[in-house]
């Protein structure tokens, strides 16, 4: 019986490397998973900041224009051409609001901006969802590699290898097309 103790069944010596080769996979679905969860998250909140200032540019902008129309509208108060230079500046104003690609914060700029944020975000939310699909399939496929071992079940180290093959394809689908692929 000494001699058993140093044996080891060629059959255990393989599911332990597929079993080493799926914690491989799992490592790398994991690690980038969360790499692009918190992309999606940043990519948000960029999202979320730029549409805010589009807003407030917008709200500017109307309250400008409407002081423009208000002071033009009032020009017994004051000397005509005083009032409609006033107006004339709001109006340079708010049309500055509207578009300022010099600085790239006016709202059109800001709205293009903000959706390319949102798309973004949605890729990285996309790969993010692949990546838990390969991360599930290849946490079954090491349960079940190791029962293998337990069960002597050579059935189970083929789904086993299967299910670490689908995970390896929801990776490369995270990492090179996470929108090609809409399971949720």
């Amino acid at each position: 019986m000494s001699g058993a103790a140093g044996h080891v069944d060629p059959s255990h010596k393989g599911i332990a490397l597929l079993i080493a080769t799926l914690a491989l996979v799992l490592a790398f679905s994991e690690t980038l998973g969360k790499a692009a969860q918190t992309s999606g998250l940043s990519y948000n909140i960029e999202a979320s900041n730029l549409w805010n200032f589009y807003q407030a540019k917008t709200v500017r902008m109307t309250t400008l224009r409407t002081a423009a129309e208000a002071a033009t509208l009032q020009a017994g108060s004051a000397t005509p051409e005083a009032v409609k230079a006033q107006a004339e500046a709001w109006r340079k104003t708010a049309a500055r609001y509207d578009s300022e690609p010099e600085t790239g914060e006016g709202r059109k700029e800001l709205m293009a901006r903000a959706k390319s944020a949102e798309a973004k975000r949605d890729r990285a939310m996309a790969a993010y969802h692949q990546y838990e699909v390969a991360s599930g399939a290849v946490q079954i496929a090491i349960v079940l590699a190791s029962a293998t071992i337990i069960t002597g079940m050579n059935a189970l180290a083929w789904v086993s290898a299967g299910l670490g093959v689908l995970g390896v394809i929801f990776s490369l689908i995270g990492f090179l097309a996470p929108t090609a692929v809409h399971l949720f």
